[in-house]
C-alpha cells in the first residue's frame, strides 16, 4: 500500500520527465544522418551474418523451462565465438525470461545496452510473470528516466500490473502517456486498456477505447464482450455479439464460452439453445472448453438428458469434463449417479483433484458429518493438494454440521488463505451464533491486508445485527460505500436487515430506494422490516407494488405479507393472499402454509387456521408450532396439549418454540401449575435450554395470577440477567394488582435497561395514580422531562368491510371522524346510564 502511494506521489514528476526523455530519445540520432545510416547498416549486417542468424533461430526455439540447458549451451557458444550484437543479447535476455531463469536474465540485463525498449520490455514481462507488479511499474519509470521510449510491447504488461494492484488512477495516467505516443490504437495496447476499464467497472470508458480502434479482431471483440458479461450487463453483451456478427467478425471458442456463461437462468434457456446451434455451425461443439461450458450450463438448468447426450459424444474427456459432470449431478440431487461417474473417472485413468471431491460436499446435509470427514480423509490419504477451493468447501460443510473446531482446524492448516477463505469463516461463525468470533476473524483479515469483497461484508452484517452493534454496522456500511458494492442486491438487503433490526426504518427505505435493479430478496427485506417495525400497512403497500412489477413472489414475500396482516389485523387482506396462494405454486409450500395458520390465529379465526392445518399434504415442526400457538393465544390449553401429543405421535421432536406456545396457552388460561410443569418438562426431559422468552412467559404466568412474590423468586434463580420484557411484565402486573413496592423495583430496572422507552414511564405513572401517590406521578413526569423522553402515542386498528382504519387519541385524520365521535359520545352516555364509572 505504501509503495503504491509512493508511485502515485511520484507520478506527475515521472510524466513531466517523460516528454523530455521521449524527445531526447527521438532526437538522439539527429546528430548526423550519416551516423544513423551507418548504425542501421551495421545492425543489418550483423543480422545478415549466417552465424548470427543461426544463433537467433536457435534462441527463438527456446521457449520453455525445459529448454533452459540448451539455451545456456547456445549462450556459451555465442561467448566462445566472440559475437557482440545487441539483437542477440536482447534475444538471450528474452530466452532466459521465457525459460524462467530470472536471476540470469537480471545479470544479463545490466550488461546489455539499454537505449532501446526491448531489454526493458523483457524485464517488465519477467516481473509480471512472477507477480511483482509494483516492481514492474517502478522499472517502467526507470525506463523513462533512462531515455528508452516504451513501445506497443511495453504497455500491455504495465496496464496488467496496474489492474493487479487495483491502481486504476495510475492506469488512467499511463493511458494519457499511451495516447501521447499514439499507441492507443494498437490492438495489444487497446485490448489491455479495455480490460482495465472493464475490471474497474467503467464500461463507458472501455467502450470509448473500443470505438476508437481502427482495426478490431476477434480477440478485441472478446475482451469487450467479457467486460459486459462479467459486470452483469447481459443485454449489452448480447447486443455487442449481434454487432460483431453484422461486421462479419467470426466468433471463436472464447466468444462462445463468454456468451454461454450468461445462460444460467431459465429465461435464457432459449438463447442458450440458439447459441448451441451457432456453436455447431462454426464447428466448436467438440472443443474441450466450449463443450465443458455447455455441460456446466445444461447442468445448472437441470437439463441432465442433454448433459448426458453431449458427454457421450465428446471425443476427449479431460479432468474438467468429469468434474463438470459430477458437479452437475450432485447439484441436481443425483448422488448415486455422481458416485458412479467418480468410479468411472478413475477407471479411465483420470485422477480426481480437489475440485472433484469438493463437488460432493455441497450435497451433504447438516447431519452428514461422517461423510464429510471421509472425504477429508480421502484427500489426506491420496495426497491431493488442499487448495483454497477445497479448504473453503470443507470449512463450509463443517460449519453447517455444527463442528466449529474442525472448520477452524482446516482454516489453520490452509496454505492458501484468500478473501473466500475469510468470507467462509465469517459466514460460518455467524451461522453458529458466534458473532464475536466473526468480527475477530474479519479484523484478522484486515491485519493481513486482504481486501474484503461484497460477500465478506454482507456476511458480517448479520453479526452486527445479532449483537445490536449499530455503530459497528455503520462502520461496515462505510466500507461497503468505500468499495462501491452498495448497489448489489444481496449487500443492500443485508444492510436493510441490519438497520431494520436496529429500528432505523428510514435508513432501510433510503437504501431500498437507491438500488437500481431490485430483486426479490431486496423487496422481501423491505417488506419484512416494515412488518417487524410496526408499519404493517406500509408492508402491504410494498407487497402490492412488488406484485405490479415483473418480479414474482416467493414464500418469504408471502409469509412477510401475512405477518403484516396478522399485525393490523386485516383478515380480508389475509384471505386475498390465501386465494393467491391457492392458485399458485406456493399452495404446497410448508413455510407459507404455516404463516397462514399464524395469520388466521392472530386474526381470531381459529376455524380457518385449523382447516389450513388439516388440509396440509405434509407438515413440519413449524406447522405444528403455529397451530399450537394459535390455540394457546386463545387460551385453549386442552386443545394445545392435545395437538402437542399428536405432534409427538407423528414423530416430530418438539423444540423451544413448541414449549413457548404451550406455556403461553397456560398463561392466557390461568393454568399456573400446569404451565410451570410444562416448563420443567422441557428442561428436564427434553434438555432444552430455556431462552429469555421462556423466562418471560413463566414470569407472565405467575404475574397474571397475582403471584408476584413467586415471579420475583423465579427471577432471582434465573441463570441469566432478566431483560426489559421480563421487568415490563412485572410492572404491568403490579399496576393490575396495585403492588407499588414491586412496581418501584421493576421501574428502577427498566429505567436502567431502556431509559428512552416512554411506555415504562407512563406505566409507572399510572401505578402511582392508581395507588393515590400523586407525588410519585409528579416525580416520574419530571424524570421524563429531564431525560427528554417523549410519549409515543398509541394506535389502534379496526377492519370494517375489508378496509383497515388506524386511530390515535384525539385523532381527526379519518374522513368520517365527526360521525365517529358522535357515535362514541352516544356509547359513553349509554355506559353512564348503565352505571359505568370511568377510572380516572
Amino acid at each position: 500500500m505504501h509503495r503504491r502511494k509512493e508511485l502515485l506521489r511520484k507520478l506527475p514528476r515521472f510524466l513531466s520527465k517523460l516528454s523530455s526523455n521521449t524527445s531526447r530519445a527521438f532526437r538522439k540520432p539527429l546528430s548526423s544522418p550519416a551516423s544513423l545510416a551507418t548504425e542501421q547498416e551495421s545492425t543489418s549486417a550483423s543480422l545478415r551474418s549466417p552465424s548470427n542468424h543461426r544463433f537467433i533461430s536457435l534462441l527463438n526455439s527456446c521457449l520453455q523451462p525445459c529448454d533452459l540447458p540448451r539455451g545456456r549451451q547456445i549462450h556459451a557458444q555465442i561467448v566462445l565465438n566472440g559475437i557482440k550484437c545487441n539483437v542477440i543479447d536482447t534475444r538471450l535476455l528474452g530466452m532466459y525470461v521465457l525459460c524462467g531463469s530470472f536471476i540470469e536474465a537480471k545479470e544479463l540485463f545490466y550488461r546489455v545496452e539499454r537505449d532501446s525498449p526491448e531489454p526493458w520490455n523483457w524485464v517488465i514481462r519477467a516481473l509480471t510473470m512472477v507477480g511483482w507488479y509494483e516492481l514492474a511499474i517502478l522499472f517502467y519509470f526507470k525506463m523513462l528516466q533512462a531515455g528508452a521510449v516504451p513501445d506497443r510491447y511495453t504497455y500491455p504488461y504495465i496496464i496488467k500490473s496496474c489492474c493487479a494492484i487495483s491502481s486504476f488512477k495510475l492506469g488512467r495516467y499511463i493511458h494519457k502517456t499511451i495516447s501521447s505516443l499514439g499507441l492507443d490504437t494498437n490492438l495489444f495496447v487497446g485490448s489491455s486498456l479495455i480490460k482495465m476499464y472493464a475490471k474497474d467497472g467503467h464500461l463507458d470508458e472501455a467502450q470509448e477505447v473500443f470505438d476508437r480502434m481502427p482495426e478490431r479482431d476477434t480477440v478485441l471483440w472478446n475482451v469487450m464482450l467479457d467486460g459486459y458479461v462479467r459486470k452483469g450487463f447481459i443485454q449489452d453483451g448480447t447486443e455487442l455479439f449481434k454487432t460483431m456478427r453484422k461486421m462479419n467478425i467470426n466468433p471463436d471458442f472464447v466468444t462462445f464460452c463468454c456468451l454461454l456463461s450468461t445462460c444460467t437462468s431459465e429465461c435464457m434457456l432459449t438463447y442458450g439453445a440458439q447459441l448451441h446451434g451457432l456453436i455447431t455451425k462454426y464447428g466448436f461443439e467438440l472443443h474441450p472448453m466450449v463443450s465443458n461450458t455447455l455441460l456446466a450450463i445444461y447442468s445448472k438448468l437441470q437439463c441432465l438428458l442433454d448433459v448426458t447426450k453431449l458427454f457421450n459424444v465428446m471425443p476427449e474427456k479431460n479432468l474438467v469434463t468429469w468434474n463438470c459432470m459430477i458437479s452437475g449431478f450432485v447439484q441436481n440431487g443425483f448422488i448415486p449417479e455422481s458416485l458412479d461417474l467418480f468410479h468411472k473417472m478413475q477407471k479411465y485413468g483420470v485422477k480426481p483433484d480437489s475440485y472433484t471431491l469438493a463437488s460432493f460436499l455441497p450435497a451433504l446435509s447438516d447431519n452428514n458429518l461422517q461423510q464429510c470427514m471421509q472425504i477429508h480423509a480421502y484427500v489426506m490419504i491420496n495426497d491431493i493438494y488442499m487448495d483454497a477451493f477445497m479448504g473453503c468447501a470443507l470449512m463450509d460443510v463443517y460449519f453447517k454440521c455444527k463442528n466449529v473446531n474442525l472448520a477452524q482446524e482446516v482454516f489453520r492448516c490452509s496454505q492458501e488463505l484468500d478473501v473466500v477463505s475469510f468470507s467462509t469463516m465469517v459466514s460460518g461463525y455467524v451461522l453458529n451464533g458466534m458473532c464475536n468470533d466473526a468480527i475477530k476473524i474479519f479484523r484478522l483479515m484486515l491485519v493481513k491486508r486482504i481486501k474484503p469483497n461484497a460477500t465478506t461484508l454482507a456476511s458480517l452484517l448479520p453479526a452486527c445485527t445479532s449483537l445490536t452493534a449499530f455503530k459497528l454496522g455503520k462502520e461496515v456500511h462505510a466500507r461497503i460505500l468505500k468499495y462501491e458494492c452498495e448497489n448489489r442486491c444481496y449487500v443492500a438487503s443485508a444492510l436493510m436487515d441490519m438497520y431494520g433490526k436496529c429500528g432505523r426504518l428510514d435508513l432501510c427505505q433510503y437504501i431500498f430506494d437507491n438500488i437500481n435493479q431490485k430483486d426479490t430478496i431486496a423487496w422481501n427485506s423491505m417488506i419484512t422490516n416494515c412488518s417487524q417495525n410496526g408499519e404493517p400497512t406500509r408492508a402491504l403497500d410494498l407487497f402490492r407494488k412488488m406484485g405490479n412489477g415483473r418480479l414474482s413472489f416467493d414464500s418469504v414475500t408471502v409469509s412477510s405479507a401475512l405477518s403484516a396482516c396478522a399485525s393490523i389485523p386485516a383478515l380480508n387482506h389475509g384471505k386475498e393472499i390465501h386465494g393467491f396462494i391457492t392458485k399458485g405454486f406456493l399452495r404446497t409450500d410448508l413455510c407459507t402454509q404455516s404463516a397462514l395458520i399464524d395469520m388466521y390465529g392472530k386474526c381470531g379465526n381459529l376455524d380457518l387456521a385449523r382447516i389450513v392445518f388439516d388440509n396440509m399434504p405434509a407438515r413440519n415442526s413449524v406447522s405444528w408450532n403455529s397451530i399450537i400457538s394459535a390455540y394457546g393465544t386463545h387460551g385453549r390449553v386442552n386443545d394445545s396439549l392435545e395437538l402437542f401429543q399428536q405432534m409427538k405421535d407423528s414423530d416430530f421432536e418438539p423444540n423451544h418454540i413448541t414449549f413457548l406456545g404451550l406455556i403461553s396457552a397456560c398463561a392466557h388460561a390461568g393454568e399456573v401449575e400446569k404451565g410451570y410443569q410444562i416448563f420443567q418438562f422441557m428442561t428436564e426431559k427434553y434438555a432444552i435450554l430455556p431462552h429469555q422468552e421462556h423466562f418471560a412467559c413463566i414470569v407472565d404466568l405467575f404475574s397474571r395470577a397475582g403471584q408476584l412474590d413467586r415471579a420475583l423468586h423465579f427471577i432471582d434463580k434465573m441463570p441469566c440477567k432478566p431483560n426489559t420484557s421480563i421487568w415490563g411484565t412485572i410492572l404491568a402486573a403490579s399496576r393490575v394488582h396495585r403492588n407499588l413496592e414491586v412496581a418501584e423495583l421493576a421501574s428502577k430496572k427498566l429505567f436502567e435497561l431502556d431509559p428512552e422507552n416512554s411506555g415504562y414511564y407512563v406505566l409507572m405513572s399510572n401505578v402511582n395514580a392508581v395507588s393515590g401517590r400523586w407525588d410519585g406521578v409528579t416525580r416520574v413526569r419530571s424524570l421524563m422531562r429531564e431525560k427528554a423522553v417523549k410519549k409515543i402515542p398509541g394506535y389502534s386498528w379496526i377492519e370494517v368491510n375489508g378496509l383497515s382504519s388506524v386511530f390515535s387519541s384525539t385523532d381527526k385524520s379519518h374522513p368520517e371522524w365527526e360521525s365517529l365521535y358522535l357515535a362514541l359520545n352516544g356509547l359513553l352516555l349509554v355506559l353512564r346510564d348503565e352505571g359505568y364509572v370511568p377510572d380516572l
